[in-house]
């Protein structure tokens, strides 16, 4: 069975893209067979993978709109060693056409399903609203990682995003839940993190991932060489980080009994 993660926070900068292709890469790393699809119009997991976003023959916004083929848009990332469903700026257009379209929030879904066995993680990237590409992520999945930065107006946004998830999980996708949150970013001299990262384990429990992204230069320059941070600098603080959020993440779904053989 394939597990379908929808990385999401509709807050901007605290490490969603990231997140997605770096755990993309590190479950890969693992020999797991992962497909990272981007659903941002900004195209940055797909930049960060290398791939240039503005000479795109098709992307995912051509198989949300039924124009093409979900296995003719899928790009192989060889030196990472996942797949990716790319996503450039063709996307904004994609969404104002799906809000006229039957079953406009079942798209991605439909599309995912033709291709799932081959894969045992899709991991989706979302853009930083609660808009239709959003929910398009979350109806295809099984699970939703929430990256946030301990800050001080990191817990705000997050009853949205709970509140959200919920109404999913009662009118559409039954088998959705939250996986866990994950702190990024994370800088353990700074008084407001510690704090914060002690509210979020005493409200969620362990539903907050053991794993912490720390702040990494490495980490921040990654994107920039189009390269996950495994292949741009595997001995850093943040690769290390991001192949134990992968082993996390696979002893979670083995214990549940999900999934994982």
């Amino acid at each position: 069975m394939t597990k379908t993660i929808t990385i999401a926070n509709q807050k901007g900068g605290v490490g969603k893209t990231t997140t997605c292709v770096n755990l993309a890469a590190s479950l890969a790393a693992t020999k797991r067979r992962v497909l990272l699809v981007d659903m941002d119009p900004q195209g940055n997991a797909t930049m960060g993978s290398g791939i240039n976003k503005n000479e795109l023959e098709s992307s995912v916004c051509d198989v949300l709109l039924g124009e093409i083929s979900i296995e003719q848009s899928i790009l192989r990332v060889p030196e990472a060693g996942f797949d990716i469903l790319p996503s450039n700026g063709d996307l904004t257009a994609a969404e104002v056409q799906l809000i006229n379209k039957i079953g406009r929030e079942r798209q991605l879904t439909l599309a995912l399903e033709k291709v799932s066995h081959r894969y045992d993680y899709i991991l989706i990237d979302c853009p930083p609203s609660l808009n239709m590409l959003t929910v398009n992520a979350l109806v295809a999945s099984n699970g939703v990682v929430i990256p946030m930065q301990c800050e001080y107006y990191a817990l705000e946004g997050l009853s949205a995003l709970l509140d959200t998830i919920e109404q999913i999980r009662i009118s559409v996708n039954p088998k959705i839940k939250l996986e866990g949150l994950l702190r990024t970013m994370y800088d353990p001299r700074n008084n407001l993190s510690n704090d914060v990262s002690s509210e979020l384990v005493e409200h969620f429990g362990d539903k907050v991932y053991r794993t912490v992204i720390p702040r990494n230069v490495r980490l921040a320059e990654a994107p920039s060489y189009g390269q996950p941070i495994l292949q741009y600098d595997k001995n850093s603080r943040g690769s290390m980080a991001y192949l134990a959020l992968a082993g996390e993440v696979l002893r979670r779904d083995a214990k549940q009994h999900h999934y994982v053989n």
